[in-house]
């Protein structure tokens, strides 16, 4: 079994490593519905925009590897940063990591829901990455900001659907929306980590997005007809490395052929 690697914790590289992580773990969840989707057209989309977040977060895993190892004999590559770390040292917020909703393969509205949060959220980062101090983040930005656009849209499009569509429909996008959003205050949590990122010019600090986010998602849920939920006491940790129960679960599965076969490439 391939032992965990030991990070050189810089605030530079756990900035990097926030954001990658955040894709990499959407990513994880979307993939879950290749197969599963209500109808076959969502289920090649969903599959797609997986697999777009889990190209951002490569690029990211490698530009995070040579920042941590700069000035050092090694460095560690996107596969040894995305399957050899232990839990704690993952650094996405806990809304991206929740299931997709109880059963098999989980609910569809709970889905979107999050998908307009969190495209949202990534597509106003990636805005104020491209002019970023690190020139191959900035380079990342200008393709992912694309990518998220589209996310965006996507799920836009689709939480109008349900929102004003049936009753059951109606009712399903309300209750996800209930559940989510207390998640969403831990988006915006900035430490020294973004006060460091701010200063040095890599990427704006997250509570720089906050007001813009709110006013995107209220407009999606506007055209939805949904009502923005009331803000909540809650808080959540998984920027900071504690996750909840599920993550524990994610990285079984996505760690499990690298931990057992390590340096096992297809």
């Amino acid at each position: 079994m391939s032992a965990s690697i030991s990070i050189h914790w810089t605030p530079a590289v756990r900035y990097l490593l926030r954001l990658a992580d955040t894709c990499l773990i959407s990513g994880q969840r979307l993939a879950e519905w290749c197969g599963h989707a209500p109808v076959l057209e969502e289920d090649i989309a969903l599959t797609n925009m997986a697999l777009d977040l889990v190209g951002q977060s490569r690029a990211l895993l490698t530009l995070a590897g040579q920042v941590e190892g700069r000035g050092r004999d090694r460095v560690f590559d996107e596969d040894q940063l995305a399957f050899l770390r232990d839990e704690r040292d993952y650094l996405n917020p806990t809304l991206v990591e929740l299931p997709n909703g109880t059963g098999k393969p989980g609910d569809f509205a709970l889905t979107i829901v999050r998908s307009a949060m969190v495209s949202t959220y990534l597509k106003l980062w990636w805005q104020r990455l491209a002019d970023s101090s690190e020139p191959e983040l900035a380079a990342i930005a200008g393709k992912a900001l694309k990518e998220a656009r589209y996310h965006q849209q996507h799920a836009g499009d689709w939480l109008a659907r349900l929102g004003d569509g049936t009753d059951e429909s109606r009712r399903r996008t309300e209750a996800a929306l209930a559940k989510l959003w207390p998640y969403h205050a831990e988006l915006f949590d900035a430490d020294e980590v973004d006060a460091a990122a701010q200063a040095s010019g890599l990427g704006p600090s997250v509570a720089e997005l906050k007001a813009p986010w709110l006013a995107e998602v209220r407009a999606l849920l506007d055209e939805a007809t949904l009502a923005m939920p009331p803000d909540s006491k809650f808080v959540s940790t998984g920027r900071r490395g504690v996750h909840s129960e599920h993550m524990g679960y994610i990285l079984a599965d996505l760690q499990y052929l690298q931990r057992a076969y390590p340096g096992g490439a297809w």
